[in-house]
């Protein structure tokens, strides 16, 4: 039987519940207005932008706002929270073949969700004839191919282009006149890669150089290859050469020959062949892996004269240490403008020389600005802008 104490326990339970529940109802912060979708402009139609205005909040403050998606046939899958300073966003990776419902909440203290705010209708991101985060590339691109192309212009018109000179293609007379004098063969290796490898390509078109003055020598140029492809490329190349130098029937296909396409197999077969035959000269040329070192060090032991062109940066050390002169890198790819001589080639080098210089200065540019920033810290404005500027240089326009 209830007494008057137990009623007014009850009572005050009673009030005290009420009390709660208006105090939540007080804390449920108002919802964004206005809110809007639309289609992300000069983009590849992956993206819609999202706006509205601030949650007008006299109760309780916005700790931030979450914002969800939907395609018409599903339910809504959480995007992302933003500050409550921001009031807009991009969304991206959408599909530009579905259509989207966007809602965003306002979210308070202690996680409480106003009610959603849905967009009137779906829309779809559209696909623009031009992607505008692009158009610093596209510039950039227009100065290159414009400097190629004013080079280009330039050689044709007879103005002499001067290009260093490369110590390693300039003793190919020496190393094939030394064979001649000897009587020993010349031993060129275009890599182990096939011909879909660029360094093989550039390491062919030295073979025609080297196949070139041997003809003229009368000297025997010997090309064991690991590709078949190789062989009827080198095959093609190196008749061509004794042709153009007039000793056509000088040529011999049967120095020109497949060995295997295993790795060690096939090293091992040069090995064995150079240290049988000693040849005067050793030119490699092309892609190389392990097998570097067993070779620049068999023909260093021979006592041959060695030369050697590689792209691969882990076995340039290898070739630099036994090997008597080293095309590294670019050295490798510019040999064909170097021993062509042709305008469109050496113009074409000069024009990317100069968007080399391009890329180098806005390399210390980005530097500068990232040293700078990371003094100033992110604490400042200005800190914070020359990290962004110098982050926006990396991987927008120099990527």
């Amino acid at each position: 039987m209830l007494n008057k104490t137990n009623i007014f326990l009850l009572s005050l339970a009673f009030l005290n519940v009420l009390s709660n529940l208006n105090a939540a109802e007080t804390n449920i912060p108002n919802p964004p207005s206005s809110f809007t979708a639309q289609d992300h402009p000069w983009d590849h139609g992956e993206k819609i932008d999202l706006n509205w205005i601030h949650s007008l909040n006299n109760q309780t403050s916005v700790q931030y706002y979450s914002i969800f998606q939907s395609t018409n046939s599903g339910s809504f899958v959480f995007v992302r929270n933003v500050d409550p300073e921001i009031s807009s966003y991009t969304v991206e990776k959408l599909d530009r073949q579905k259509e989207y419902i966007f809602k965003v909440v306002s979210v308070g203290e202690d996680g409480v969700e106003s009610s959603p705010v849905v967009t009137l209708s779906a829309i779809s991101p559209t696909r623009e004839w031009f992607d505008g985060r692009r158009f610093s590339l596209f510039i950039i691109t227009m100065i290159f191919c414009g400097s190629v192309v004013y080079w280009i212009l330039r050689a044709r018109g007879g103005e002499p282009i001067k290009i260093r000179k490369i110590a390693g293609l300039e003793a190919v007379d020496e190393a094939v006149g030394r064979a001649t004098e000897m009587g020993q063969p010349i031993l060129f290796i275009p890599g182990i890669q096939d011909m879909n490898e660029i360094q093989t390509i550039a390491g062919i078109t030295i073979l025609s150089r080297v196949a070139k003055v041997a003809a003229e020598y009368d000297a025997k140029v010997e090309v064991p290859t690991s590709r078949s492809l190789v062989m009827t490329a080198a095959r093609e190349t190196v008749q061509a050469s004794f042709l153009t130098a007039g000793r056509p029937e000088s040529y011999n296909q049967d120095l020109i020959y497949y060995v295997t396409d295993e790795q060690f197999g096939y090293v091992a077969y040069v090995q064995g062949m150079m240290v049988r035959e000693k040849p005067a000269a050793c030119f490699y040329m092309g892609a190389f892996f392990a097998e570097s070192l067993i070779l620049a060090e068999t023909g260093n032991t021979i006592g041959a004269i060695q030369v050697a062109g590689t792209a691969m940066p882990a076995q340039l050390p290898f070739f630099v240490a036994a090997c008597d002169y080293t095309l590294i890198g670019e050295e490798f790819f510019a040999a064909s403008a170097y021993l062509s001589g042709e305008p469109d080639q050496l113009g074409s080098l000069k024009g990317q020389d100069i968007g080399k210089v391009i890329v180098f200065i806005g390399i210390v540019i980005g530097a500068g600005l990232l040293t700078l920033g990371t003094l100033l810290g992110t604490s400042s404005s200005l800190g914070l802008t020359l990290i962004s500027a110098a982050e926006y240089l990396k991987s927008v326009i120099l990527t």
